[in-house]
């Protein structure tokens, strides 16, 4: 039996998703996508989970859609009913998956190259950490192909409207000192330490309220998105789901109380 295109490994409350095709710099074939997506949904609904970290196996992070696998119908081909009326398409179920229905942190471990819809996958996670071997490369427009898999949202979001247009017109290749320059990456680390400053960030994530925090997430996505008052009333619906765990509320008091490290349990 072949090995799974995503391996999922657990250390205590942190998953490690890694895209496991590194023959091909982990490209995104149906496999790999419907194994993304099901892992997030699996994540979302265990509590046990409270931070994610998302990487490639191999020398890339995702080199994008993987076209050798006839992934695109043939020009005149009937497609399924439901895959007709579905508007998002493959690569907005994809970014879906991680931007929002994970519903917890996760963070994007770039240990080479992400392309394409490589590169859309890890924007659409909360935070990149790299290194030097990290490179980012646009290239839809060297397919005759527009973004997709949420790039033109992210993409301007994070560096800015008149800097995305360069980097999608162009195509040219980002190496890493101008990724974490520019906002592509926070943090950038000696390449044989990037797994372990990765966890490390997870565990620090992790260490916290998960309800403060899943509500935290879902009102920062809020916010690239809505007018200052809309705004409002989402931190009062965040400010109220994070009271819906009443130990940690209370647990963050006498902690605090007693100059004692909290003990959060999401309960």
């Amino acid at each position: 039996m072949s090995e799974s295109p995503l391996l999922i490994e657990r250390r205590e409350r942190v998953a490690i998703l890694t895209m496991n095709r590194p023959e091909r710099l982990n490209a995104l074939n149906k496999e790999l996508q419907d194994c993304i997506i099901e892992a997030c949904q699996e994540i979302r609904n265990d509590d046990d989970i409270w931070a994610v970290i998302l990487t490639g196996a191999g020398r890339g992070f995702s080199s994008g859609a993987d076209l050798s696998g006839g992934r695109l119908p043939a020009s005149g081909e009937q497609r399924p009913r439901q895959e007709r009326l579905d508007v998002y398409g493959w690569v907005g179920r994809l970014s879906t998956a991680i931007y929002r229905t994970l519903d917890k942190p996760i963070i994007a471990a770039v240990n080479g190259v992400a392309a394409g819809a490589g590169m859309s996958v890890a924007l659409a996670c909360d935070i990149r950490v790299g290194t030097e071997n990290s490179r980012f490369k646009v290239v839809f427009i060297e397919r005759s192909l527009s973004p997709d898999t949420g790039l033109s949202y992210f993409l301007p979001r994070i560096v800015g409207y008149s800097r995305a247009c360069d980097l999608i017109y162009t195509s040219r290749f980002v190496e890493a000192d101008e990724a974490y320059r520019i906002g592509l990456l926070d943090r950038l680390v000696p390449a044989d330490k990037l797994m372990d400053e990765a966890l490390e960030l997870a565990n620090q994530i992790a260490f916290w309220p998960p309800v403060a925090m899943q509500s935290t997430r879902r009102v920062l996505q809020q916010s690239m998105e809505s007018a200052f008052e809309q705004q409002l009333v989402n931190e009062h619906w965040g400010l109220d789901q994070a009271r819906r765990a009443p130990h940690d509320v209370q647990e963050s008091g006498a902690s605090f109380r007693e100059r004692r490290p909290p003990k959060f349990t999401g309960q």
